[in-house]
């Protein structure tokens, strides 16, 4: 787990770190904008081929609303487009928030990487092209108003869906109020059971001994533990090797993909279909790798 510094894109993080645990292959599991701080899990190696189970996981953030002032890109680093006098009272502002809870409709901000027809949103936005952009549905699973730092900027927690941009629920809560707001800051907190807790910055990495650094990564079916699991026998080991189907009589409930295991060892994942049939999708070149941070 790292702790992503403030002004250093998540690519960029992601480069220092491979390089010091010189790793041949990385990747990240969720971006976090150069302005922002926080949790940021790392894959390395094979472990990249499970890295989508944490882009697709619930996230929460602290999130810092600077009201009566809006921008291009939604947060402190666009150029201003307005700025109006805060009249809300915390009780105004409260119920606002509230009415974000639950499935929602959301727009991307208009600089942003999300891609249209090939292209980055920013790409447009960059060089003054209109494009249509979609709106989506996202869920906000928890808003927690945490403080006013004073009368026109506040804290929230927000537990949120993939895919969620807060940036643009700052900018919505600002067009709500009629005042209008940025997002002036934002911390990472969790990725799914992951906390920032558990993550060091860059500069503890870099400055411990190699051995050390070592013991920090964690195994890769970590990303998966959430799946059910199947002990596969030596008969079962051999077809999965080789990409076949097998089947594997399991009485319990089960989850309609699983995860491997030939004694004791981490193979991949597969789906689990008719109560019996195991058909491999994602497997590892090697076995117990241990290449997650």
């Amino acid at each position: 787990m790292l702790d992503k510094p403030y002004g250093l894109s998540s690519n960029a993080a992601l480069q220092k770190a491979k390089l010091i645990f010189n790793a041949a292959k990385a990747g990240h599991t969720g971006t976090l904008d150069p302005l922002a701080t926080g949790l940021l899990p790392i894959c390395f190696g094979e472990a990249t081929k499970f890295s989508s189970f944490l882009l697709d996981a619930n996230k929460e953030y602290i999130a810092t609303i600077k009201l009566g002032i809006s921008t291009t890109t939604y947060d402190a680093e666009g150029v201003i487009t307005a700025t109006n006098q805060v009249m809300n009272s915390p009780a105004e502002v409260l119920k606002c928030i509230n009415t974000f809870l639950g499935t929602i409709t959301q727009y991307p901000p208009i600089y942003s990487a999300l891609k249209v027809n090939g292209r980055a949103l920013y790409d447009y936005a960059r060089n003054g092209e209109e494009v249509t952009i979609k709106s989506r549905e996202i869920t906000i699973h928890e808003l927690e108003l945490l403080e006013f730092i004073s009368s026109d900027e506040f804290t929230l927690r927000i537990l949120s869906s993939k895919g969620t941009y807060i940036r643009s629920l700052a900018h919505d809560i600002g067009q709500k109020l009629g005042c209008g707001a940025h997002l002036s800051g934002l911390v990472r907190t969790k990725t799914n059971n992951f906390t920032l807790q558990q993550a060091k910055t860059l500069n503890e990495l870099a400055n411990s001994d190699p051995e050390d650094i070592v013991n920090l990564l964690l195994p890769v079916d970590i990303l998966v533990g959430h799946l059910s699991k199947i002990a596969l026998s030596e008969t079962q080991y051999a077809r999965i090797r080789n990409g076949h189907p097998c089947e594997s009589a399991i009485a319990s409930e089960i989850s309609s993909l699983v995860r491997l295991y030939y004694t004791n060892r981490f193979l991949g994942i597969a789906t689990y279909e008719d109560r019996y049939l195991v058909k491999p999708i994602r497997l590892l070149n090697s076995v117990n790798l241990m290449a997650m941070l």
